[in-house]
């Protein structure tokens, strides 16, 4: 059998095309109907996965590799991205871009802080945060939910459970955004990047700070881990970090920002959520994350020849695993098409599968529900601006929105605005010492 013969079906795919995201849905379909495996020859060709049952066969494969390795230092793997993405040339992501053991020795470390009842510690933190970003335009009966709501309540959680100062919030949160939706040939490409570069100095700052004189939060939890029964060399501490911040800031901002659009196209759903809440809350957020699947996917490498999902795979090659197609597959899901609202039995791959499920998931849920019941409570009749909304150009790396604008019935202040509110929250996070792992602190905040 000749490669040509082996790599088939073929399927011209490519994500980072302008039309990617308005053809999705047909691309997805043709995909289940003809080829829910296939090879495409862009990006220097790799696999594709697009079916429920291939995604979930290669996702939990032994003989398929997230390892990024831009050294040589064991096989020169490439990572979760396809094609490489510009910091991928020198830097790992993290636990997302290690095998086991290494995965499995960092991911223990971190899971004291991330976990169910880690997260639930920051409730009243977070809704305190939600409460200051709503009051700050409440009066005025307009906001801006991504840039007003969407992108600063995840921000802020986030360099909490760091141990980065929460007014720092605006240092991180706008470069961290504009790089995923800014192509490297966009003429705002060097502000962005100098951006960037101002966050990563302060990043290093904050973590020689830590290291000197140490505090809780996630920053202390990486810089201590060992792996392989040595610390972690600096480049792989900001992976990890990058990684963390990346997770917590732009996917529950795109979830938050496409729930909240949908329903406002249907405000007959909307209104029976918000009354139905305690029976509907927890299968929309299900929903929400299957219909608009943050994060459409990961690269991985295959690590050895086999065959599988009706494929023969062979060392070295590149794979795509589409969480967002496997999401829309009629095998699996009835009208998969359409968002509904208490769908049962919704096993749905939005936070990936096997060993590298997202670490953050807890944490991505438990804000999303605080931010949507807020605005169901406090602007019930919101509408978004629909000519004034800006999704973005590519879904390639995160199915996200730059803004959605909504105007509502103006109501009342309850509280501080936002800065006044993070200054507050900094003494609570110092003085209860919040960021500590819940195996050593298990009190929720006090507010």
């Amino acid at each position: 059998m000749t490669d040509d013969d082996r790599k088939q079906p073929r399927f011209h795919f490519d994500r980072y095309a302008p039309e990617y995201r308005e053809q999705f849905q047909d691309i997805t379909e043709t995909m289940h109907r003809e080829c829910p495996i296939a090879w495409t020859d862009t990006y220097d060709g790799h696999w594709v996965a697009a079916g429920n049952r291939e995604v979930f066969e290669l996702a939990r494969c032994p003989h398929v590799s997230n390892d990024h390795d831009p050294h040589g230092d064991r096989k020169g793997y490439r990572g979760i991205s396809i094609p490489p993405a510009p910091r991928a040339r020198g830097i790992r992501g993290g636990i997302l871009e290690m095998d086991e053991p290494e995965h499995r020795e960092l991911r223990s470390a971190l899971n004291p802080y991330l976990s169910p009842a880690a997260v639930r510690r920051w409730e009243p933190f977070v809704d305190e945060v939600v409460r200051a970003a709503i009051d700050e335009h409440i009066e005025s009966g307009r906001i801006d939910f991504v840039d007003h709501l969407a992108n600063v309540v995840p921000a802020v959680l986030t360099l909490g459970m760091l141990g980065v100062p929460l007014a720092k919030w605006t240092i991180y949160n706008e470069p961290v955004h504009a790089a995923v939706y800014t192509p490297p040939d966009s003429p705002d490409y060097p502000r962005v990047a100098e951006m960037h570069r101002t966050m990563g100095l302060d990043l290093l700052t904050t973590m020689a700070e830590i290291r000197a004189t140490p505090r809780p939060g996630l920053i202390h939890a990486v810089c201590a881990a060992q792996v392989n029964g040595e610390p972690l060399p600096d480049m792989e501490i900001l992976g990890m970090l990058s990684l963390l911040i990346g997770g917590g800031f732009d996917t529950t901002t795109a979830l938050t920002a496409h729930a909240l659009e949908w329903l406002s196209e249907n405000p007959d759903e909307r209104a029976a959520l918000s009354r139905d809440r305690d029976a509907l809350l927890d299968s929309a957020t299900e929903e929400f994350l299957r219909y608009y699947t943050p994060a459409p996917g990961d690269g991985r490498t295959i690590a050895a020849d086999f065959e599988a999902a009706g494929a023969s795979f062979r060392e070295g090659e590149r794979l795509w695993l589409s969480w967002a197609m496997a999401n829309r597959d009629p095998a699996v899901f009835t009208d998969p098409e359409k968002v509904v609202l208490d769908r049962k039995g919704n096993r749905h791959y939005s936070f990936g599968l096997g060993i590298h499920r997202c670490i953050g998931s807890n944490v991505a849920r438990t804000v999303f529900k605080r931010m949507l019941l807020a605005v169901l409570d406090r602007m019930p009749d919101y509408q978004a601006v629909t000519e004034e909304t800006v999704h973005y150009d590519t879904i390639a790396v995160i199915q996200g929105m730059r803004h959605l604008p909504a105007t509502f019935t103006p109501g009342p202040r309850l509280g501080p605005g936002l800065d006044e509110t993070l200054a507050k929250l900094q003494q609570v996070v110092d003085e209860q010492r919040l960021a500590e792992p819940v195996t050593q602190n298990r009190a929720s905040a006090q507010i």
